[in-house]
């Protein structure tokens, strides 16, 4: 099999030209939104002590070497989220990073280990904020692209109609037939054997080994997730609080979390949280998720003392991650991220 061309070949640079040229402008309209808001832009440090704490995030390791010769592992981060809250602990109320980040063992159309992380956080403001601000965003890529539909391989979202807005526990009732919340306790706990039950019901596959999680997953990215964002974009929210990662609970009801994710076109690109500010619950949170991951790929990640240290007396705040590369794929219709980065990492070409 033939090879595609490098990205370099000056006839396959002119054809993804007009793609890249888009991102630019895009990339420059959101930091004039932003800007126009008093937002705040920093740049946080890409070498962390931990990168973070999810059980199936992979990392990239590397070490530094002291002047006297003394050895410290570091991380490339997997998302500046650690370093944005200790500056909202510092006293900053509505910041802004455009990060390079970086995971391992993530490789094809909507995957590149090195891409671009858009964060903002807002002091004192819940998550319905961060909604608002997610309708602004997609609707202002496609004015800066030119285009009335986010488009990802023959799937359209209008990112100008009003956002459809969907729990996770209806979406698994609508799109599985589970009674997701059935299987979750006022305590936090979940019942494996319930959810296991529903899941074999339906005709899927059951190990024995599987978790609650693993189930979830598997329902949540094979049954839900294809539906969401066709014709018009969906916020996706109120997770569990086992899925919860670093949002507070809901004060409406325990079982869930102040969680959503965006989707347009059955892509996921935003990640949002009403950010939890117990260190002692965050610790909690961040063991069990070593557990499994050690548990799943025989290694864990160390826990970032010092952010638990600044989550202690960091106010009350709403956060948010989107995929940029992503945002501008479904703007100009490019079918693999590849197509929308400058300068992508060769595949195999390392010698």
């Amino acid at each position: 099999m033939t090879s595609p061309s490098p990205w370099w070949q000056p006839q396959v640079h002119a054809d993804r030209r007009p793609l890249l040229m888009t991102r630019n402008r895009i990339q420059a309209a959101l930091r004039a939104h932003f800007a126009e808001q008093d937002f705040v832009e920093v740049e946080a440090a890409c070498l962390q002590v931990s990168p973070g704490n999810e059980a199936h995030l992979s990392a990239f390791v590397t070490e530094a070497i002291q002047p006297d010769g003394g050895r410290e592992k570091l991380y490339l981060h997997t998302s500046p989220e650690f370093a944005c809250k200790k500056l909202l602990a510092a006293g900053e109320p509505k910041i802004l990073s455009i990060a390079k980040v970086f995971r391992n063992r993530e490789r094809g159309p909507l995957h590149h280990p090195e891409f671009t992380m858009v964060e903002w956080y807002r002091v004192g403001e819940t998550y319905e904020a961060l909604m608002r601000d997610c309708a602004d965003l997609l609707a202002l890529a496609a004015r800066t692209a030119g285009v009335t539909r986010l488009v990802y391989r023959g799937r359209e979202s209008d990112p100008f109609a009003e956002f459809e807005r969907l729990t996770v526990a209806e979406a698994f009732l609508r799109y599985a037939d589970i009674d997701l919340l059935a299987t979750l306790s006022r305590d936090g706990q979940t019942d494996r054997d319930r959810l296991a039950a529903a899941v074999s019901s339906r005709g899927l596959r059951v190990a024995s080994d599987d978790t609650w999680a693993d189930l979830y997953s598997r329902i949540l990215v094979g049954l839900v997730e294809p539906h969401l964002g066709d014709g018009c974009p969906t916020i996706l929210c109120e997770y569990p609080v086992s899925e919860a990662a670093l949002a507070r609970p809901s004060p409406y009801d325990p079982r869930v979390a102040e969680r959503f994710e965006l989707y347009a076109c059955g892509v996921e690109l935003a990640n949002a949280f009403g950010e939890l500010t117990n260190p002692a619950e965050q610790r909690r949170r961040f063991e069990a998720e070593m557990d499994e991951k050690a548990r799943v790929y025989g290694e864990r990640y160390p826990i970032d003392e010092d952010f638990l240290d600044a989550l202690a007396i960091m106010p009350e705040a709403s956060g948010i991650a989107l995929g940029f590369d992503r945002l501008v794929m479904l703007a100009t219709g490019a079918p693999r991220i590849d197509d929308v980065l400058w300068t992508p990492v060769a595949k195999g070409q390392a010698s």
